[in-house]
């Protein structure tokens, strides 16, 4: 039997709570009375403490697929907008309606922790708990995705260093090193440096480790069996000679993809957490939408379909990143048909799309709002090419004038759609129940679930595709290098039908991040490609986007501290 939470220990929002102090207001039931909703028994979880535990593998199978719903957003600003809490706010109204529903989420990355984001578990009435440990290490799925690629970036050094077959030329290997953390510094770096004992000198990089390759593989695995197989397919380089006569050289030819898949064993398993009100969370995997796929993994997810009647999860960054992924990417790859989308505006992010500073937004602006409209049309139409049902949420913010209100809603209407002013973040479910409700109503409404390019339109023809009907540019600009490796990926017929993953800007729908609400006749500018043969998808990378962020001049860690045993400043 599935229990509803009616959030009757919950206050209402009062102005100038935390969330972190929210957080740590709520009342968390042991992680075996969560399981239970979701006919686990305790025997069937491992705990990690009082209130998280993992779900082995061998307990996610079994029931009825449930009806799946995507949280996506307008671009992103520096105002806001909360898919995550808008998430965890649908799910728990959900619950509210008497509906069986859990929410499905990725794991917060170290980087934006400490750097400019801060914590990422939702907000207000609006998170799933316990807080601090979600945003920190976790249950360790983080670290062991960091030690799993860096393992066979050990192994890629070694092998060149004993010279072993197949020969792997130290000036191609292309398998980087990864941390997740922000640090510019360790972009590009020198290796082997201090003599032969130390190796081959060549140079080397890390990129963050949501942006690993075995990220996307743990996200998209269906289980152990497919994980240990992708990790194989890594791609690590080249062997020497001529260019016609080098051969790539991939995990599996170092023998390295078992320990890989040993050192994920326990992380594979998706982590069971819960909302404030008490609902079931599932919270697994992390890459970002912006230089990585930025879904959730497809284990938590298929899990949850199979536990609940709805499943909402999120895609990261704007409807043009993580939407177009969720889609192309995830849901072609899994065989996933999502019932419905919520594309998440906020009057403020609008304003700010429409010409406002951000210095005042508390100002009353219905003009600034009704100009911002073209983005969240833009993101609205984009979502309707998928012929899947789209509700807009408002999310509300206490600075929202009614008039502002009243504008965004009319001007969406307009366009003939639903749009739902929630109150989720102030109240928590009972302010997200007539978004809950009209999500019911869209999952009711025929869909016809299309992708956006088939397989085998050839790899340039994608990126065209999504640049010009996503991104309203008027064309793509392959640069010298990009080119080549087209050409090169495009000769292999496996290759050329995978699925492209763009990084690009989160800011803008251009490749400049300047550019707000909805540029259009923009070049789009490819400078790389990259093969994840083991994710099976190419990376195209466009503009200046890095796969390592920076730290901001004041990162979010000057005012993270520990006071009385408690962390403080994580929101």
């Amino acid at each position: 039997m599935f229990t509803v939470c009616r959030a009757k220990l919950i206050p209402r929002w009062t102005r100038g709570q935390s969330d972190e102090t929210i957080a740590r207001a709520a009342k968390m039931l042991p992680i075996a009375k969560i399981a239970g909703s979701l006919a686990l028994s305790s025997e069937k979880i491992v705990p990690y403490g009082h209130y998280k535990a993992k779900v082995p593998l061998e307990e996610l199978g079994g029931g009825s697929n449930g009806k799946l719903i995507l949280v996506t957003a307008i671009t992103p600003t520096k105002a806001g907008e909360g898919k995550t809490t808008t998430s965890i706010g649908l799910s728990d109204g959900l619950c509210r309606l008497g509906k069986k529903s859990l929410v499905a989420l990725r794991e917060p990355s170290l980087g934006p922790v400490f750097g400019m984001k801060g914590g990422a578990a939702g907000g207000g009435y609006a998170q799933v708990v316990p807080m601090d440990e979600i945003n920190l290490h976790f249950t360790g799925d983080f670290h062991a995705i960091g030690a799993a690629h860096n393992l066979l970036s050990a192994m890629v050094d070694n092998h060149v260093y004993w010279n072993k077959e197949p020969t792997l030329d130290p000036r191609r290997v292309s398998w980087r090193r990864v941390v997740d953390m922000n640090d510019r510094a360790l972009r590009s770096i020198n290796v082997g440096l201090g003599g032969p004992s130390n190796g081959f000198m060549r140079p080397d990089g890390f990129d963050i480790t949501v942006a690993s390759e075995v990220m996307a593989i743990f996200c998209l695995a269906t289980d152990m069996a497919d994980l240990q197989r992708r990790l194989g397919n890594i791609a690590v380089g080249e062997t020497r000679g001529a260019e016609k006569e080098r051969k790539i050289v991939y995990a599996k030819d170092l023998k390295a993809e078992g320990a890989m898949a040993a050192l994920l064993k326990d992380a594979l398993a998706p982590n069971l957490v819960q909302t404030l009100e008490n609902n079931p969370a599932l919270v697994h995997g992390g890459p970002f939408a912006n230089i990585a796929h930025g879904c959730n993994s497809v284990i938590a997810t298929t899990a949850g379909l199979k536990m609940a009647d709805y499943v909402v999860t999120e895609a990261g960054f704007g409807a043009d990143l993580g939407a177009e992924k969720f889609f192309n990417i995830k849901c072609r790859k899994a065989g996933l048909k999502p019932a419905a989308a919520v594309l998440v505006a906020t009057a403020r992010a609008l304003k700010l799309h429409g010409g406002s500073d951000v210095k005042q937004l508390q100002v009353e602006d219905v003009g600034a709002v009704e100009r911002g409209m073209g983005n969240l049309q833009r993101h609205l139409e984009n979502l309707q090419k998928f012929g899947v049902p789209v509700v807009v949420c408002v999310n509300k913010f206490p600075t929202d004038t009614p008039a502002e209100l009243d504008a965004l809603v009319r001007a969406v209407e307009a366009l003939g759609s639903t749009c739902v002013v929630s109150d989720h973040w102030a109240r928590g479910g009972e302010g997200a129940e007539p978004l809950a409700q009209a999500v019911l109503d869209a999952c009711e409404k025929p869909a016809s679930f299309a992708l956006l390019y088939p397989d085998d339109m050839p790899l340039a023809q994608k990126i065209e595709t999504i640049a010009t009907k996503l991104y309203g540019a008027a064309g793509v600009h392959f640069a010298d290098e990009a080119k080549s490796q087209l050409a090169k990926l495009q000769r292999n017929e496996a290759w050329s039908r995978y699925p492209v993953c763009m990084a690009k800007t989160q800011y803008s729908f251009s490749e400049d991040p300047s550019k707000l609400n909805a540029p259009s006749g923009h070049t789009m500018t490819v400078r790389e490609l990259r093969l994840c043969q083991g994710a099976e998808f190419i990376v195209a990378l466009t503009g200046s986007i890095m796969t390592m962020p920076g730290l901001p001049k004041v990162p979010s860690a000057e005012a993270i501290s520990v006071v009385d045993g408690q962390i403080r400043g994580l929101f």
